[in-house]
């Protein structure tokens, strides 16, 4: 029997690529975790800037709980199983009347992951709608394989390589529309973007990017993760400690370890590098 997920939801994900929108905390409680982001953020912003976003969870704990939490888990492990490993996590906030934007990607593309099995869970800490930018998904092309994609490096592109797809057909394309503590999961090779925030508020939302199994392997640098749930027989990678409190010397090391892997990874055989 699911955990989390309704048969309905689960076939609906298998069948187009993602499942939209999951509860997974009350509004009141996803309005305390922003406060405690945005606190982090104020505290400590050259390590939670918009070009320092990644694997946050491993040295803050606010981040690290959203990683753990129980519904999400359970929600995950309706849809890929019981052995679950962490392999990052994105903040993805953009500001009022700001022209930052994702293009149309698939997240297999350049993770360097094997099988193309993981999928990733989007938390919305504020409302997430079409006027802020939220995630749009085209239904069913997780069965296409890996498209081509061109590298813009577009100036107000939010991905590292800015990473495109072309010849997307646009008409198709679904809003996740998610009020704050709920989430969206897509597949590894949805091919999904998004907008501009047109709005007044900030949109701020935690990719867990990305759930995997432990027969999962790393083809580009090291396969380092966290261990979630289950994988007592292990697997081919190496397991980074989750954080003791906000910032310790261990989370700190790994965040750092972490962020220089995906570096090594996300722009192999790229012609520039950029500063995310």
């Amino acid at each position: 029997m699911p955990k989390v997920l309704s048969q309905s939801q689960i076939d609906y994900f298998h069948e187009y690529g993602y499942c939209a929108p999951i509860d997974v905390m009350s509004e009141e409680e996803a309005h305390a975790l922003k406060l405690r982001v945005e606190a982090a953020e104020a505290a400590h912003p050259e390590e939670l800037g918009p070009t320092n976003r990644n694997n946050a969870h491993l040295a803050y704990t606010c981040i690290d709980e959203v990683a753990h939490h129980p519904v999400i888990v359970g929600a995950v492990s309706d849809l890929i199983g019981e052995d679950i490993v962490l392999y990052g996590t994105v903040l993805f906030f953009k500001e009022p009347k700001s022209a930052g934007f994702v293009s149309w990607h698939q997240d297999a593309t350049y993770m360097g992951i094997e099988p193309h099995t993981f999928i990733t869970p989007w938390l919305a800490l504020t409302p997430s709608n079409p006027e802020l930018g939220c995630i749009k998904a085209i239904p069913g092309s997780h069965k296409d394989g890996i498209r081509t994609h061109d590298d813009t490096f577009g100036e107000d592109n939010i991905l590292t390589r800015g990473q495109t797809v072309a010849d997307v057909n646009e008409a198709e394309a679904v809003d996740l529309i998610l009020r704050p503590g709920q989430m969206s999961i897509h597949h590894a090779r949805t091919v999904h973007g998004s907008m501009p925030n047109q709005g007044d508020e900030r949109r701020m939302g935690i990719a867990l990017q990305a759930y995997m199994g432990p027969d999962s392997r790393q083809t580009i640098g090291e396969h380092l993760v966290q261990v979630v749930q289950g994988c007592e027989d292990g697997g081919d990678f190496s397991v980074l400690p989750r954080p003791d409190a906000d910032r310790d010397e261990s989370g700190l090391a790994a965040r750092a370890q972490a962020n220089a892997n995906w570096a090594e990874i996300l722009y192999a055989g790229a012609s520039k590098v950029r500063a995310y």
